[in-house]
């Protein structure tokens, strides 16, 4: 199989599935690799240019059919704080250490990291540690399609 476009999550009928992928976050950002489904098929990602792949994204295939991208759930930090000057202060934090960030309603995501961890905490942050779909901001300059919900993760 030869997948050659990316269709933004809600924008294809998912009955046109006929696989998927299950991709953590830092193989969800290719223009060119072989990728395994899940049903053990063999998939070419080909690309013309690279693309930021997002959960519930479809992978167009040469001749039809859509492959799933499907996000695999990671070890996650979910950060929140009150008032919510707290919560823009730690962002600034975590921005100065160039952390990968999920911006959602009223909390933060980032990647399990105790020492990062402590340092919310210090902050006046509160910590829950939980198993999910990362997908950090791509930065101010990255070309990509935002079409999340993020309260629906």
């Amino acid at each position: 199989m030869r997948a050659i476009a990316v269709l933004p999550a809600a924008s294809w009928n998912t009955s046109a599935a006929v696989d998927s992928v299950l991709l953590d976050h830092d193989h969800r950002h290719r223009r060119r690799i072989v990728l395994h489904t899940q049903s053990g098929a063999e998939l070419l990602l080909d690309l013309p240019q690279a693309a930021r792949l997002r959960d519930g994204d479809g992978l167009a295939l040469e001749g039809g059919g859509i492959v799933v991208v499907c996000a695999t759930p990671e070890p996650l930090l979910e950060i929140d704080a009150h008032p919510a000057a707290s919560l823009m202060r730690i962002a600034w934090h975590l921005g100065n250490r160039h952390v990968p960030v999920q911006v959602l309603d009223r909390r933060l995501r980032i990647r399990a990291d105790h020492v990062l961890a402590d340092m919310v905490k210090q902050l006046g942050g509160h910590v829950v540690e939980i198993d999910a779909a990362f997908d950090p901001e791509a930065g101010a300059y990255a070309e990509s399609h935002d079409h999340r919900d993020d309260d629906q993760h």
